[in-house]
């Protein structure tokens, strides 16, 4: 909103009214006002949590310091969504299509953890919101998303081709992205298909029309969407499962967020792209503003959710963290380096998913159900073999940074 007020200052030569023109300028204030919004905000909503005794139930799992941590208020999740929304709808401009698009998602998908969070809480239903309804939730908006992201007309990309490349017939040449350079055997053209950034591949793209045929390409939403949905539904549980140790989802997403951050910007900035060779994105810088917001509220959650945590962000912020990076990923055409940026996420999955298949299988083979490991998700594996809690997370953060940068320099490794 205060864009359009000094967008309207700066046309009446007020001065230094023209600073909100600048992406960096309002990602800089979104992310100080996010940080300030999530501890100011988030010591009031902890002391009311408190106060209406909000607090987390938990089960006695034979975990070191796990029964200390029950009576912690839950549901702080609010915290990091108004933190991200607030900036967002204060410095981004809000007719954006990418912006619009991640507000929803925001919002939809804290409304899921929400309620499922309220059920636990306020039902004392520990199993909180039904698994299959989760899904349907999350289904629905990777369906919008995948929907808005393929039909909509503001939605494209520039690509650098060969001098001698035909256009198809949804192309166009574009003029005014022309750099010069010592080789000018190449020419910009904007195209509305599904190509996407795929790691360590000549050419650092991936069309989706190649799954279905070209001759097959205007029913290609066929394909994306259901992509997109199953790219949301893994994040945000991912990220749900990664959510059991003190600031452990909370500093990974940040993290993430922040790799993100730099794979918009040079996404969205016509020379940084010409540069890397990678696609320009019309209109996403928009999407830059965004993530600073969500980069400051995780990194101001962590100040209450950091070991010992005075705040647990429950499913209202899991749940939503996960679905924001999934989202923003798909938007800005890096879906295909998630298993490389969120591989925390990925491998905490995993181990669930391995450890079930495993006991299934033994019960079957041997009337006797065998794990791989000693408990799953995989922190708490470390955490069963004594290793501090918060040991265990900043050994994940570790990792998690230096995924992030495999991530951006693979922009260069083709």
């Amino acid at each position: 909103m205060l864009y359009y007020v000094f967008d309207y200052l700066d046309k009446l030569n007020v001065p230094g009214a023209g600073l909100f023109h600048y992406i960096s300028f309002r990602a800089a204030m979104a992310l100080i006002t996010s940080l300030i919004v999530s501890i100011v905000f988030g010591k009031r909503l902890i002391n009311l949590l408190r106060k209406q005794q909000i607090g987390e139930t938990v089960r006695d799992l034979g975990l070191a310091g796990q029964i200390e941590k029950s009576g912690t208020p839950t549901m702080g999740g609010v915290i990091i969504l108004a933190s991200i929304l607030i900036p967002t709808l204060l410095f981004a401009k809000l007719h954006n299509i990418y912006v619009i698009t991640m507000i929803l998602a925001t919002v939809w998908l804290g409304l899921i953890g929400f309620l499922d969070d309220y059920i636990k809480v306020f039902k004392k239903n520990k199993e909180g919101l039904a698994g299959k309804f989760k899904v349907v939730g999350q289904i629905g908006v990777g369906v919008i998303v995948g929907s808005i992201l393929y039909f909509s007309d503001d939605v494209s990309v520039h690509k650098r081709v060969p001098a001698n490349y035909t256009l198809q017939a949804d192309e166009q040449f574009v003029t005014h992205l022309h750099v010069n350079h010592d080789d000018e055997q190449y020419k910009w053209i904007k195209t509305d298909d599904m190509t996407t950034t795929i790691p360590f591949i000549k050419g650092n793209e991936f069309n989706y029309n190649w799954l279905i045929g070209d001759q097959n390409k205007h029913y290609g939403w066929l394909l994306f969407i259901p992509i997109v949905v199953f790219i949301v539904i893994a994040v945000s549980n991912g990220a749900n499962i990664t959510d059991g140790l003190d600031g452990l989802a909370t500093g990974t997403s940040a993290i993430i967020g922040l790799a993100l951050a730099v794979l918009a910007y040079v996404s969205a900035h016509a020379k940084f792209a010409d540069y890397l060779n990678v696609m320009y994105i019309p209109l996403a810088e928009e999407m830059v503003v965004f993530i600073a917001a969500f980069v400051g509220a995780c990194i101001g959650f962590l100040w209450y959710n950091s070991y010992p945590a005075q705040v647990f962000m429950g499913d209202t912020g899991s749940l939503a963290l996960g679905g924001i990076i999934a989202v923003f990923a798909i938007a800005i055409r890096k879906e295909l380096l998630i298993p490389v940026l969120c591989g925390v996420f990925l491998v905490e999955n995993l181990s669930v998913i391995i450890q079930v298949a495993f006991f299934k299988f033994t019960k079957k083979r041997f009337g006797e159900g065998r794990r791989i490991f000693l408990m799953a998700p995989l922190h708490h594996h470390y955490q069963k073999k004594g290793i501090h809690e918060a040991k265990i997370v900043a050994r994940f953060w570790i990792v998690a940074v230096l995924l992030a940068v495999i991530t951006i320099v693979t922009l260069k490794l083709r």
